[in-house]
């Protein structure tokens, strides 16, 4: 931080916390660290669009660990108290280790998560824990190897996934949560199979809704399996009881099993939007601010940062923006069916 400013940032923080025009607080940053990727998933980074000639990111546009340390705190005065490093793939990027524990000590950050596809996981969760991380997710949509080539775009490696996920248990990184993407005809079948193996283990299983993210996967609304669907052919299996939501901006319908052995849950983004109560910003690994993860355009802070701009400005330009929201696209998905769609930002570019 510039010498001199800590004084002006709490009072500019203090006048009022961050509010878009539906009253929506600013609360959770999601932070992409890293473009690439070592899995092709059709419904994010399809191989035919992101072969081996993709141009991604040079290192020198990616932000820096420093800047992204800053514009954290900047974040956190402005009520930000969550922080999760995304992807791409968050561990493809170099002395990730040191990025956390940097984070893990900035004032007001109450949580500090990862989002991955758990390749990796097992060799960096002790480093990570010992460093700050709290808690981790686990992208895994299906327990069987044929099914896990078809929708990572042909690769191996689940059992390094399962390895990485005992890891992360072991570090102490919990709860662990698999972010199970359902897809009708690819994996549905398989939803029971996944919260068997993992009921009892500690390891919360969100199921989630397939969703139009990006421009390239081929989005078809008869590919979605409605949550509810999914929660009756549970339900139906293990007897489960509704948890009520811990906080404003829970995207997940919770629910525990009825004998005690855990807990899953269910993010509807499709059937039954929650637009009303998202809390979350974007960041993408070369620095521009989303408002949501359907975003057509954000702003740029890298080139304000690399521009010199003080502390202060960068705040008014955050504060700005997010007031500025009126972000809702989940909820008008119906309604703009059959219109020409907008371009999107690709979800491996801010995250899921």
């Amino acid at each position: 931080m510039q010498k001199g400013t800590r004084g002006r940032l709490v009072e500019l923080a203090a006048r009022s916390a961050s509010q878009d025009t539906r009253g929506r607080p600013l609360a959770d940053l999601r932070i992409s660290v890293m473009d690439r990727c070592n899995f092709r998933c059709p419904y994010c980074m399809p191989r035919e669009t992101f072969g081996d000639r993709y141009q991604f990111l040079a290192s020198s546009e990616r932000l820096s660990f420093e800047e992204i340390v800053r514009l954290a705190r900047l974040f956190a005065h402005l009520g930000v108290r969550k922080l999760r490093l995304t992807g791409g793939e968050p561990l493809l990027r170099s002395n990730l280790a040191d990025l956390i524990g940097e984070l893990s000590v900035i004032e007001g950050i109450e949580d500090l998560a990862l989002t991955t596809n758990g390749v990796l996981l097992g060799q960096h969760a002790a480093e990570l824990a010992a460093n700050g991380l709290r808690r981790v997710t686990v992208s895994l949509d299906t327990l069987d190897p044929e099914t896990f080539r078809r929708m990572n775009g042909g690769f191996d490696g689940l059992d390094r996934v399962q390895d990485g996920i005992r890891a992360a248990r072991e570090a102490g990184l919990a709860p662990v949560r698999i972010n199970c993407v359902v897809q009708r005809g690819v994996n549905d079948g398989q939803v029971l199979d996944v919260a068997r193996h993992f009921r009892g283990t500690g390891v919360t299983v969100r199921f989630i809704e397939y969703m139009d993210v990006g421009n390239r996967n081929h989005w078809d609304a008869t590919r979605v399996v409605p949550a509810r669907e999914l929660l009756e052919c549970i339900a139906a299996v293990y007897p489960l009881r509704p948890i009520a939501g811990a906080y404003r901006g829970e995207v997940a319908q919770r629910y525990s099993y009825a004998d005690g052995m855990g807990e899953i849950g269910f993010v509807t983004s499709v059937t039954q939007p929650f637009c009303g109560d998202c809390t979350r910003a974007r960041l993408s690994s070369d620095g521009v601010l989303y408002t949501c993860l359907f975003a057509t355009e954000g702003l740029d802070l890298r080139a304000r940062l690399r521009a010199g701009a003080s502390d202060g400005e960068l705040l008014a330009l955050i504060r700005g923006r997010w007031e500025q929201r009126t972000d809702r696209y989940s909820e008008l998905r119906n309604a703009a069916a059959g219109e020409q769609p907008q371009r999107k930002i690709e979800m491996y570019y801010i995250g899921g």
